[in-house]
């Protein structure tokens, strides 16, 4: 949810001055850009995972708090609802056996974690919408108590003006009024950054938009909400709702939604933050003494906290990252468009997937997207949400003849993606152990046709037409059976569906 703020109130003249800030931020960064001030390419890339926290009998624990404090470890972190923590894992360099390391850090973590957890009578799960959350689960009063939760929960109805609206329309539909934006908290997801030069950063960001469909499509893992089937991903459609500040007026008009695909192919990075200051009012208004432009002339690095506080605050699924460590800036993509879960495994697939194919389509001579309007692009990342592994996606031809066709996602992936994406780690010098284990879990996904979501959606109905269970106690039914086997750590795809 980014940088912590303290609780305050805003007058009328505090936009203005953030306003200004945020100019003389830019000026700030297209200054450095200008002068090359930024870090050389590393080749690092860090993970970010969102968690939740259930009972033995897979219902929600508002408990995170008192699990942190038994946790005692600043890798472990709240996110908005108090049955949700985040684990932050270090950045590492792309290279060798990075994903069997990330994989090893991650299980011994998040062991730790369960055990501590368990003091508490709660359980760590990895799942994109905890399937037994109920609407009286997401509450104001079930929000984290940290200040800048609840302080955007303000901002954000102040600037909405009424309640948040929910309309989900899927196998079944929701409709849903919420006075607060604490159903956002049940979304629980995988963020995963990548550092790259400003020279880089355009073809970067446009690849991980073309891709976001396919990753969506492989990794759905949020078919359940509020007792309801609706998306594959449901996850994304309810997180875009939950923090939308557009009265329907505002929406009628097309004002732009702080949860954001997009709109165009970019040439820089400083494309996307000028958008988000001129499409966006400030929601956090809160102005720090720094002066970008003096600290450049001195030599210094600005931290450009409202500029960096401000882009917190929009939600686009591929977002731009400015940050300074040990004293040097940088710039990051951060990917947002993925579940949690459902096993490390299958979180280190997702990993390597996106990691390798991205660096092999950011790096074409003939981009995907230079033949890819980008609204089909962003029609292809609605169409995986709602039909996750069984999407068929809108894609280039190859060939002289050009055009688009409509391919299976899966096809797309077994016969052009997978290749890429191998070639892609083999470029980042990836070992072909790794490279071969996690895109081989990828592969059988796509060959069994099995994701997060497909395995939900069946052991759903196994629970109701074959049990004879109820509604409420087969989504609790099946909970208890994905958190057994998700301790298996065997992927997704070789779960027994009954």
């Amino acid at each position: 949810m980014g940088e912590k703020v303290a609780a305050t109130g805003f007058d009328l003249s505090d936009r203005q001055r953030y306003r200004r800030k945020l100019q003389l931020c830019l000026a700030g960064l297209e200054r450095m850009l200008e002068e090359k001030s930024f870090d050389r390419p590393r080749n690092l890339m860090g993970l970010e995972i969102e968690l939740n926290l259930a009972d033995s009998s897979g219902m929600p624990r508002m408990m995170n708090h008192e699990v942190l404090e038994r946790i005692a470890s600043r890798d472990f972190q709240t996110e908005l609802g108090q049955f949700n923590i985040e684990v932050n894992i270090a950045p590492h360099r792309l290279s060798g056996r990075v994903f069997d390391q990330l994989a090893e850090e991650l299980r011994i973590g998040l062991a730790y974690a369960d055990r501590k957890a368990q003091e508490c009578e709660a359980r760590i799960v990895m799942v994109g919408i905890l399937p037994t959350l109920t609407a009286d689960d997401l509450v104001s009063a079930n929000l984290s108590r940290v200040d800048r939760y609840h302080l955007l929960n303000e901002r954000i109805l102040a600037a909405r003006g009424e309640n948040i609206a929910l309309d989900i329309d899927g196998v079944e539909r929701l409709v849903y009024a919420s006075p607060s934006i604490a159903p956002e908290a049940a979304c629980t997801s995988m963020q995963m950054h990548l550092q790259v030069t400003p020279a880089r950063f355009a073809a970067v960001w446009n690849a991980a938009q073309v891709i976001a469909p396919v990753q969506v499509a492989l990794g759905a893992n949020s078919p359940f909400l509020f007792g309801k089937e609706l998306w594959s991903e449901t996850r994304v459609p309810l997180f875009g709702q939950a923090t939308d500040t557009r009265p329907p007026e505002l929406e009628a008009q097309g004002v732009r939604p702080v949860t954001w695909f997009g709109e165009r192919w970019i040439d820089s990075a400083l494309d996307l933050f000028e958008e988000n200051v001129r499409y966006f009012p400030s929601l956090l208004p809160i102005c720090d003494e720094e002066d970008p432009l003096r600290v450049i002339g001195q030599g210094g690095v600005p931290r450009l906290k409202e500029l960096t506080l401000h882009n917190g605050t929009i939600y686009r699924w591929n977002r731009p990252v400015y940050d300074v460590a040990d004293g040097a800036p940088h710039l990051r993509v951060e990917n947002r468009v993925l579940p949690a879960g459902p096993t490390v495994d299958d979180v280190i697939a997702n990993a390597a997937f996106y990691y390798g194919l991205v660096r092999t389509l950011a790096e074409s001579q003939r981009p995907v997207w230079a033949r890819l309007p980008f609204a089909v692009a962003a029609d292809n990342f609605d169409t995986a949400c709602r039909d996750g592994i069984d999407a068929v996606l809108r894609w280039p031809r190859s060939g002289r003849g050009g055009g688009l066709a409509e391919v299976p996602a899966v096809r797309l992936v077994l016969d052009d993606l997978l290749p890429m994406a191998a070639a892609g780690l083999d470029s980042w010098g990836v070992e072909p152990v790794d490279r071969d284990h996690y895109l081989g879990i990828i592969e059988e996904r796509c060959r069994r046709r099995t994701n997060g979501a497909s395995w939900q959606s069946a052991y759903f109905h196994h629970a109701v037409d074959d049990l004879g269970l109820g509604r409420t106690e087969a989504l609790a039914a099946m909970t208890r059976r994905y958190c057994e086997l998700m301790r298996t750590g065997e992927p997704v795809h070789a779960w027994p569906s009954a």
